[in-house]
């Protein structure tokens, strides 16, 4: 398994990305685009590339806020997600970006893309979804539901799969339901799994060690079972 850093750009915006691959495996490869949490692209996000790669994809951990910024603490990640928090199609655009970079990779076979994210990422990859993003799917882990642009009816072309906790209090059952509605008018082929005694950022091991948060944990048990649902969605979206 290889790991090398990879420059794009989003307008004027230099951006660096960490690809993950196998070069035992012969031949083009579906690309993963993987979508870190608001902290930035750290050593989660490249994990769960290099655990892709494992599994015979071509990944990119993407980075959002260009030179592969980290924050300290929360207030610094709600100032470096800024204005795309607010801007859905400033944040399309800048996944787009990365998911550029990642179909022009020689061993990426371009006809078979898919996105995930945490957290933010997992924000983002739905934006990506609601955008009608050239990908045949997209993953959102402990993601945020809403946006300030809901789909347009036939709008979602990928499908989707959303984890989330049933005791996160960021993602409240009241946006889940509001999730689900929107899916629905979109005419969208999604799927949402609610898992029990789980709060936020349940697949980060560190989730709530550095960073004093209420509402905020790992739990190993539905990391372990939200990543095997994204492995049947992806044997079903890449069959």
């Amino acid at each position: 398994m290889q790991t090398k850093d990879i420059e794009y750009r989003d307008g004027a915006l230099t951006l660096r990305g960490l690809l993950a691959f196998d070069e035992a495996n012969a031949g083009k490869r579906p690309g993963i685009l993987v979508v870190h949490e608001a902290w930035g692209l750290g050593e989660h996000a490249m994990e769960r590339a290099k655990m892709l790669a494992r599994e015979g994809y071509f990944a990119l951990a993407a980075d959002m806020y260009g030179d592969r910024r980290l924050a300290s603490d929360l207030p610094q990640a709600m100032e470096l997600i800024g204005e795309l928090r607010t801007d859905p199609a400033k944040l399309r655009q800048r996944a787009l970006s990365a998911l550029a970079a990642l179909k022009a990779q020689p061993n990426v076979d371009g006809t078979k893309l898919a996105a995930i994210g945490f957290c933010f990422g997992g924000t983002t990859v739905l934006e990506l979804a609601r955008g009608g993003a050239e990908v045949k799917g997209v993953v959102s882990f402990h993601g945020g539901l809403q946006t300030m642009a809901p789909a347009e009816p036939g709008a979602v072309t990928p499908k989707v799969l959303v984890c989330t906790g049933a005791d996160d209090p960021m993602i409240p059952p009241a946006q889940v339901t509001d999730f689900e509605e929107e899916m629905r008018r979109a005419g969208a082929d999604w799927q949402v799994i609610v898992y029990g005694r789980t709060v936020h950022s349940f697949t980060n091991p560190d989730a709530g060690k550095t960073v004093k948060l209420d509402g905020v944990a790992y739990n190993a048990q539905t990391d372990k079972r939200s990543w095997a649902a994204m492995r049947v969605f992806f044997a079903e979206i890449f069959a």
